[in-house]
């Protein structure tokens, strides 16, 4: 019984070391004052990130957006790099998205006339 808890436990801990670098709560960029914290978590055979809290300045509040999907499907491509797409909250539009990983920072992108015109984002990771 104790071999097999013990397996148990190393297969946890294995498993939480072999995260992708792009799983965690991230802090988007502020814009017009206001930012957000998503989850980015597995979905599927891609990665999702969901707005879990919302601030202005310092203080959190009741944003509409909480709880709604802003990454979406993003595919890892290799050496930090994910194709899928972006919501925009303020014109509540999907845009094709990149987002590229490097350490605690993302450069997250939303792209129109197949990746010609994109604006980008800086995110930190929070957790």
């Amino acid at each position: 019984m104790r071999h097999i808890i013990l397996a148990a436990v190393l297969a946890l801990g294995a498993t939480a070391a072999a995260a992708d670098p792009i799983e965690g709560i991230w802090q988007t960029q502020p814009d017009g004052g206001a930012f957000a914290h998503v989850t980015i978590a597995p979905c599927g055979g891609a990665f999702c990130g969901t707005i879990t809290r919302a601030f202005k300045g310092t203080q959190e509040y009741k944003s509409p957006n909480v709880g709604r999907q802003i990454v979406i499907d993003m595919a890892p491509q290799g050496g930090g790099k994910y194709q899928g797409q972006v919501w925009r909250p303020s014109n509540d539009k999907v845009y094709a998205g990149k987002a590229s990983v490097s350490g605690n920072q993302m450069s997250l992108s939303g792209c129109v006339a197949g990746g010609l015109l994109c604006k980008s984002q800086n995110w930190v990771k929070v957790q």
